[in-house]
């Protein structure tokens, strides 16, 4: 098995340092190079050719979400996984309509970036596989795409919400790594009480686990992500 070869971008050098222990405590992968900007990062990209990116929002010249238009835009299909503190809805719409494979909030756990490095790691397995295959099957494509069957996202959704609404809402939830139903909400276009009929059907079914973020004097907010 191949390693995955990863360059990490970020302009501070203390989180630089511990992405890269990150993804070196996980077998299988490769720091090849670290970057503190955007142009060093698309330079390093083309001299260094990594499997995935590492790619912080915020950057001293250019933004993340610009490095990867700019990648895509000269045909590069690099794996991106955005790693960033940004929140905002139309961040992370821009991450996902590049072909970012993940978005992870900081900050985040060892755990938390693992599953989406394996996650990867899996996907990118199966694009190797299927350059061998000129007829590949079902289940190979799923891997590609990192899908999940539909039947495990939809069934017996409860009266009033449609497989489409579930289908969208679960990608939602799959490229943020983590959402309020609020932020599900606007990512989605749906009102916040839709999404959480939604997030809560796939906590009951056991797709979403859900955790309380305590904040201000207020009531804590429910946050969900994908089982493990």
């Amino acid at each position: 098995m191949s390693e995955v070869t990863v360059l990490v971008v970020d302009d501070d050098f203390m989180v630089a340092r511990i992405h890269t222990q990150f993804v070196e405590r996980t077998e299988g992968f490769r720091v090849v190079g670290v970057a503190s900007s955007g142009r060093a990062a698309l330079d390093d990209v083309a001299r260094l050719r990594p499997d995935l990116v590492l790619l912080d929002v915020h950057l001293p010249d250019i933004s993340g979400i610009d490095v990867l238009r700019r990648l895509r835009a000269d045909g590069d299909d690099v794996g991106v996984l955005v790693v960033t503190a940004a929140r905002e809805a139309d961040t992370v719409r821009a991450a996902a309509s590049g072909g970012a494979v993940h978005y992870l909030v900081k900050p985040f756990d060892y755990d938390d970036l693992r599953v989406r490095l394996e996650s990867f790691r899996a996907a990118h397995q199966a694009h190797q596989a299927l350059s061998g295959s000129p007829a590949p099957g079902q289940q190979d494509i799923d891997a590609v795409f990192g899908a999940t069957p539909a039947p495990a996202t939809v069934a017996a959704l409860p009266k009033g919400l449609s497989p489409q609404t579930a289908d969208a809402v679960a990608a939602a939830l799959t490229q943020a790594g983590e959402l309020s139903a609020a932020e599900c909400a606007d990512l989605v276009g749906i009102s916040r009480v839709s999404a959480r009929r939604y997030l809560e059907h796939f906590v009951a079914v056991g797709l979403v686990s859900v955790r309380l973020q305590y904040g201000g004097g207020g009531r804590p907010e429910r946050r969900y992500r994908r089982a493990a």
